[in-house]
């Protein structure tokens, strides 16, 4: 593949929306760019302004925390991504409340307003919101019963 048609096919999956700069170098690898080149091209993007590491987490924390994922599972698929700790650490840095009310949000979707009135009703619960990603003292928190 030329330069140019690497060129438009970055800026066509760009324009779909945001990429990170390892998902997009791995998406035009699999394309048959050599990767000296898909660097140097990637580097032109980013100066730019089309490809924006800071744009693609901003965008990525924001469409999870709407489905009621929580920070450990956002963590842990921005890692997958190649995204840098210190990038995930600026958009996940929310207070503890933020975070709460998302738990209890998601919490309120699925179960309803009633807290759960028996251990096996609260466990089935904390694994719920375990699987979306929030961590044991946001789960404590959010089914408003104290820890034994």
């Amino acid at each position: 593949m030329d330069d140019i048609s690497l060129r438009s096919r970055a800026i066509s999956l760009l324009a779909r929306r945001e990429h990170c700069r390892a998902e997009l170098l791995r998406k035009l690898t699999q394309r048959g760019g050599q990767k000296e080149v898909l660097e140097a091209l990637l580097d032109e993007l980013e100066a730019e302004g089309l490809l924006s590491e800071a744009r693609f987490v901003e965008a990525f924390v924001h469409s999870r925390t709407q489905r009621g994922q929580g920070p450990v599972k956002i963590r842990a698929e921005l890692s997958r991504r190649g995204v840098g700790d210190d990038l995930m650490e600026r958009f996940l840095t929310r207070t503890s409340d933020s975070w709460l009310e998302l738990a209890r949000s998601a919490r309120v979707r699925r179960f309803g307003e009633d807290s759960p009135d028996d251990k096996q009703a609260w466990a089935r619960q904390a694994r719920f919101l375990s699987s979306r990603g929030f961590p044991a003292d946001l789960i404590y928190s959010a089914l408003s019963l104290p820890r034994d």
